[in-house]
């Protein structure tokens, strides 16, 4: 198993639906980022505002304050940043962010002459809202993938005819609401999420953890949902994923060691 880059959460919200208000303040942020990176995580991702169907109205200008206050503890620690606003990446993208996570896919061609010419990777998120934070939506599980092939072929060819290379996306099927109100387009997503890989030769990225979907199927509360989350990124990290965005670099760390010494270690003999 190729191990994938663990991407630690850092929500720096009032209103996250996992850990809203424990990391608004600043040094509560900056430090939760540093135990991330010694538990694990590759890098972190500063999420400004939530976007689950409950979600606080954030403005860009309240967003880019709360990354100001964040971004110089960071020390050497690579981060990226969770927002669909454009003046919020612009900010980001000039003071050294690895990454642009937009769960809308950068919807916007007028912008892409400026985002061709920045450096930083760009995290193309597939949602069924396709615009703003996610909603309540029943959708056809069965037609799932179509709708997200259909939406990959469309924007990964608009991105590249305005000179952004390849090398720079990273896609992110969506999972939870931004699938749909039910389980199962989310289940069936993870469940075959090599074929995103296969069709596009690209990177993908994942964020299982502690979504709407696993707690549906469990019926466990947000607390105690760390199981069925560590379920759902091992079964992403053999099915070759290159990064799993989580709240828990130390549990997926360690499952993807086990996982790891199990399909290569050393057999007994007899």
């Amino acid at each position: 198993m190729n191990r994938p880059r663990l991407v630690g959460i850092v929500n720096i919200t009032r209103d996250s639906f996992s850990d809203g208000g424990r990391y608004l303040a600043a040094g509560d942020a900056i430090a939760h980022a540093h135990e991330l990176v010694d538990a694990g995580a590759d890098l972190v991702e500063l999420g400004p505002a939530s976007s689950h169907p409950e979600a606080e109205k954030v403005s860009p200008g309240e967003e880019i304050e709360r990354l100001a206050r964040v971004i110089d503890g960071l020390h050497e620690i690579l981060w990226g940043v969770d927002s669909y606003h454009p003046e919020t990446h612009r900010y980001a993208a000039a003071r050294g962010a690895s990454y642009l996570n937009d769960i809308q896919g950068f919807p916007d061609p007028r912008r892409y002459d400026e985002l061709a010419a920045l450096d930083c990777q760009l995290v193309v998120m597939h949602s069924v809202q396709r615009r703003g934070p996610a909603t309540k939506v029943r959708t056809d599980a069965q037609g799932i993938w179509s709708r997200i092939e259909d939406f990959f072929d469309e924007r990964i060819e608009a991105l590249e005819k305005a000179g952004i290379t390849r090398d720079r996306l990273i896609l992110d099927p969506g999972l939870g609401y931004f699938l749909g109100s039910t389980p199962e387009p989310s289940l069936i997503v993870l469940r075959e999420i090599a074929r995103l890989k296969a069709r596009y030769e690209l990177p993908v990225l994942v964020s299982p953890s502690r979504k709407s979907f696993l707690r549906a199927i469990t019926g466990t509360r947000v607390a105690d949902i760390g199981p069925a989350t560590l379920a759902a990124e091992l079964h992403a990290a053999a099915q070759g994923v290159d990064y799993i965005r989580t709240h828990d670099p130390a549990a997926l760390s360690d499952g993807l060691v086990v996982a790891d010494v199990l399909r290569t270690g050393p057999h007994p003999e007899g």
